[in-house]
């Protein structure tokens, strides 16, 4: 078997997992903090960093392993797609393989989840976009441009509406909300609040672990945590809507959600399915195949799927990098 490493890097996490003899053991994966995205200011050299950091040490477990390929999809490279080559040529001079693939994580969801088939997927994490791949090879990105101009629907966007409402209920300009109590239980005094968001230098990420305790007090039946989850399956609906419009086709089209927003449950997906049932194009919902982490496996080792042209591929042409080779003892200590 072609061994490979696939990498999901996301702005709360960066995955990896290293593909060999058969399905991937625990200790063939490997999780670390993700990066602000590829647009982002020094987007580069953190999503590189997170990556070594995820990749590095599953390939030391592995002494002299020749990988064919990796392909990261990533925050952000939709949107830079010069960053995206950049980072997989560093990558390219820090890892032992043959060549390196990255694309946006949006792509990679949407070949994970639809088996490299075409239709469209609606992946909601921190972030949210919708991908639409059709049977002529036409291609739609709907959203997925960030916490301050979009993502309408994500994580970082309900939990940002959830924290406004609790700062609303805190200053007497809005109604009593649960969300008030459970921002209180998360952050601490509601006075701080602004400075907790930001102190860890990646807000989007922070204000995206509040969305399950939105989604928590809407399904306890609070009112204004509803409607903030009501709006965000609104925004979702009229993504995926919009990439189906663009991608067309004559039959029921496929779509499928990923993400760790899906997660959230009957308080966002039921609405979001009653959004999707009033589309005039013919939709089919189906769960997904795989995931992102599926996804960059099938585009690492195959490039003749529909998502090629959306994937920077760099190929070696001088022999790869040395993994350095752990100790089999500890130094002596002095």
């Amino acid at each position: 078997m072609t061994a490979a490493v696939a990498v999901d890097l996301g702005k709360t996490g960066c995955r990896a997992v290293l593909w060999d003899d058969g399905a991937p053991s625990a200790q063939d994966s490997r999780e670390v903090p993700g990066a602000p995205g590829l647009a982002a200011d020094d987007g580069v050299s953190m999503a590189r960093a997170a990556v070594r950091a995820a990749v590095l040490p599953l390939l030391e477990r592995r002494p002299g392993l020749r990988l064919a390929a990796v392909c990261v999809g990533a925050a952000g490279a939709a949107s830079a797609p010069e960053a995206a080559r950049e980072l997989a040529a560093l990558l390219l001079d820090d890892l032992p393989a043959d060549e390196v693939a990255v694309t946006s994580d949006a792509v990679t969801a949407h070949a994970g989840a639809l088996g490299g088939r075409t239709g469209v997927v609606l992946a909601i994490g921190t972030g949210s976009v919708a991908i639409g791949i059709g049977d002529d090879g036409s291609y739609a990105r709907v959203d997925g441009w960030g916490p301050w101009l979009g993502d309408e629907g994500s994580g970082a966007w309900i939990g940002a509406a959830g924290l406004r409402a609790a700062l609303r209920a805190h200053d007497g300009r809005g109604p009593d909300t649960a969300l008030l109590a459970a921002a209180v239980a998360r952050f601490g005094d509601p006075d701080r609040l602004p400075s907790a968001v930001g102190r860890d230098g990646n807000p989007a990420r922070t204000a995206a672990s509040f969305a399950p305790d939105v989604a928590h007090a809407a399904a306890g039946g609070d009112a204004t945590a509803s409607a903030i989850v009501r709006d965000a399956a609104t925004a979702l609906g009229e993504a995926v809507l919009a990439a189906a419009r663009r991608i067309g086709g004559g039959d029921a089209l496929p779509v499928t959600i990923t993400g760790g927003l899906a997660g959230l449950g009957e308080p966002l997906l039921g609405p979001l399915r009653s959004a999707l049932a009033d589309s005039p194009h013919p939709l089919q919902l189906r769960p997904p195949l795989g995931d992102p982490l599926d996804g960059a496996r099938l585009l690492a080792l195959n490039t003749s799927a529909p998502h090629e042209p959306h994937v920077a591929r760099v190929r070696r042409t001088t022999s790869p990098p040395t993994v350095p080779t752990p100790p089999a003892t500890p130094p002596a200590t002095v």
